[in-house]
């Protein structure tokens, strides 16, 4: 069975944001194997703005899952989680989207790898700078670490854990 290596993006801006997101990675094995976890971030709400803030994490594990039935997994511990139908870009207990899937890259209609607005989203981008910074975007070729400077990080800031 192998192993693929994966990054995903953890974000929360209902109820106990710390907790929701310390659930979210306690609900990740056995399909998932952690290996590293970046700092939590709140970031000002994205796309529809009167919301709370959201707390963001990124984490970077191992899985035997292919691309799709690893986002019907997490879209169901979403749910186990307590996540409740909303409109894009609303408020949510919890919110788990798939970054990066090995070097794949995957253009369908469920399920887009990399992830589609990966490169604009500072919310995502300076949490993985913190595990992943030399990490090569396979479609535009820049690091993380070039996406990240180039991307809009205002209203970003460390979350004290």
């Amino acid at each position: 069975m192998k192993e693929h290596v994966i990054y995903l993006a953890l974000g929360t801006n209902l109820g106990d944001r710390l907790a929701n997101l310390k659930q979210a990675i306690a609900a990740l094995p056995p399909q998932m194997e952690v290996k590293a976890k970046s700092g939590v971030y709140e970031t000002p709400p994205w796309g529809f703005e009167d919301q709370p803030k959201f707390l963001n994490q990124v984490i970077k594990a191992n899985t035997y899952l292919d691309p799709e039935p690893l986002l019907k997994h997490l879209k169901r511990l979403e749910v186990a989680l307590g996540r409740k139908e909303s409109f894009p870009n609303g408020p949510r207990l919890i919110d788990i989207d798939i970054l990066f899937y090995d070097d794949l890259v995957l253009n369908k209609p469920s399920l887009v790898i990399p992830h589609p607005r990966l490169h604009e989203r500072g919310f995502v981008l300076l949490p993985l700078m913190e595990i992943a910074p030399s990490l090569v975007h396979p479609v535009t070729q820049k690091s993380v670490r070039e996406m990240a400077e180039l991307s809009n990080s205002e209203g970003i800031e460390k979350f004290a854990s």
